[in-house]
């Protein structure tokens, strides 16, 4: 049967239908701006609470580009922050293949003309730096224009992991110090004056509040007056573990993956049949099928939850072979669209009724593999494993454009964030499997009934945020004014 046969038009036509889509309004619409005011302002909760001092002297190859570069480099081309000491300093960490660098590139570009003036008015010296944040790319790498990048018109270049030095001669990767938690996460632009504090950092290309706070720091610390800008001045410091913040956001991608609208319908009666099973546990054993008692709700619970970790560890594997390709190929940007396109596609299907099979094949291994109490040995506690292998590939249908985002987003990070953020996200997956099996087993029949009521709603609710979500995604990635004129 072809998909447009599959396909309910009559969904259109039923008021849960509708119902559904004012309910998906309301939460879709208070997700997106919690989430878009906490991205926002997710440096401030990380935020140090060491004294503020001094940023250390970064030292970076620049492109050394006449008039450009040459102005500030040495004889090898290198630009070092010390040498600056005493102007106010624009550090713009960024990347190539960083598509929402570019919007802060846009911004720096369309204003340096005036902030140079009035520095000049004020007889205080302006440096804007780019400073090359994604060490797999490389110094003629960031000259390259490409897509939707353009080679800044500003002093550009790139670091490495010891380009800080401390004031203890010790060296580090200026990102550790810089991003929010030491994630390597960019943009970071920052305003940095005479004495060398950061008065202002702003970590997204769309600020929810526009560039106005930004602006006015800036044309403060330019007025030559450093006691205005004192109170101002942001406290940074190495980590102690870097990685935690994406530890977080995998747990909190746990939830979205475990109650996927493909697979979590089906899971409570699937539990509750096997503990079902219990009351039949001498019969199976008498004749032989079954080797020891039935496990119990916990054991259930943990086998599918390993089964899930088994899957999202293949994941893991895919993310650290292609990660470095992906943050060179320069397609992220692109990939990024076509994902909220999909999004928007795998909606549509799932509000018309239509089933959707990304990862058919993991389901038909995992049938080969697994028995019933019809067969000559039963095998509960492998068949429990295999279904929490093909309950992650299930719900990757409706998940793959968040899981498989947040997995190249990883594997550009590192072998590090590829652990810490898997880590996060598999022991979500498996707190969450455990609980609902104990639930399932303690209140077995209220809790499907309960399920069973409410799936359909789950599902066109569901639909609908996924058709949003790309929809506000696609506009979020090629139209950041609008975002930023919405929420300022």
């Amino acid at each position: 049967m072809g998909l447009l046969q599959q396909a309910d038009w009559d969904v259109f036509k039923r008021s849960e239908t509708w119902k559904a889509f004012g309910i998906a309004v309301i939460m879709f619409g208070t997700i997106a701006f919690a989430g878009l005011t906490l991205f926002d302002s997710i440096d401030d909760i990380f935020e140090s609470d060491a004294e503020p001092a001094p940023i250390p002297d970064i030292m970076m190859d620049s492109l050394n580009r006449t008039g450009i570069e040459s102005e500030i480099a040495d004889e090898n081309g290198r630009i070092t922050t010390s040498s600056l000491r005493g102007d106010v300093i624009i550090l713009d960490m960024m990347a190539h293949d960083c598509s929402n660098c570019h919007y802060v590139q846009e911004h720096i570009e369309e204003k340096m003309d005036a902030w140079q003036a009035l520095a000049d008015d004020n007889g205080v010296n302006l440096h804007i730096l780019g400073y090359g944040s994604w060490y797999g790319e490389s110094v003629s790498y960031l000259n390259e224009t490409s897509g939707e990048y353009t080679v800044p018109l500003y002093p550009t270049g790139f670091g490495s992991e010891d380009a800080a030095t401390l004031e203890d001669g010790s060296t580090t990767d200026p990102v550790r110090l810089f991003t929010t938690a030491g994630t390597g996460q960019i943009p970071v632009v920052m305003v940095i004056d005479v004495e060398g504090y950061i008065i202002e950092k702003q970590t997204t290309g769309t600020p929810s509040n526009g560039w106005g706070d930004f602006d006015s720091s800036l044309e403060s610390a330019l007025t030559g007056n450093v006691s205005i800008t004192m109170s101002d001045r942001i406290a940074w410091e190495e980590p102690s573990t870097s990685f935690m913040a994406v530890f977080v956001l995998g747990m909190i991608l746990s939830i979205l993956v475990y109650f996927s609208p493909c697979a979590f319908p089906v899971l409570p009666g699937f539990i509750s049949y096997y503990l079902s099973l219990g009351a039949r546990e001498d019969e199976l054993i008498e004749e032989g099928k079954l080797k020891t008692k039935m496990p119990s709700s916990w054991v259930i619970g943990t086998l599918a939850g390993l089964g899930m970790w088994t899957f999202f560890i293949l994941i893991g594997i895919l993310a650290f072979a292609m990660g470095e390709a992906f943050a060179k190929s320069g397609l992220i940007h692109y990939i990024a669209i076509g994902i909220a396109m999909l999004l928007v596609i795998l909606g549509t299907i799932m509000l018309l009724g239509i089933t959707s099979h990304l990862l058919g094949f993991v389901q038909k291994l995992v049938d080969r593999w697994s028995t019933t109490e019809m067969d000559e040995t039963f095998t509960p506690r492998r068949n429990m494993y295999l279904y929490g292998i093909g309950y992650a590939a299930a719900s990757i249908d409706c998940t793959a454009a968040a899981v498989l985002p947040f997995v190249i987003f990883l594997g550009t990070l590192g072998t590090s964030a590829v652990i810490s953020g898997l880590s996060g996200l598999m022991i979500g997956l498996l707190i969450l499997m455990i609980l609902v099996t104990v639930l399932v087993g303690l209140g077995r029949q209220v809790m499907i009934n309960f399920l069973r009521r409410m799936t359909g709603m789950i599902k066109l609710v569901g639909s609908w945020m996924m058709i949003m979500a790309g929809i506000g995604l696609t506009i979020y990635l090629t139209q950041p004014d609008v975002v930023s004129a919405v929420f300022a």
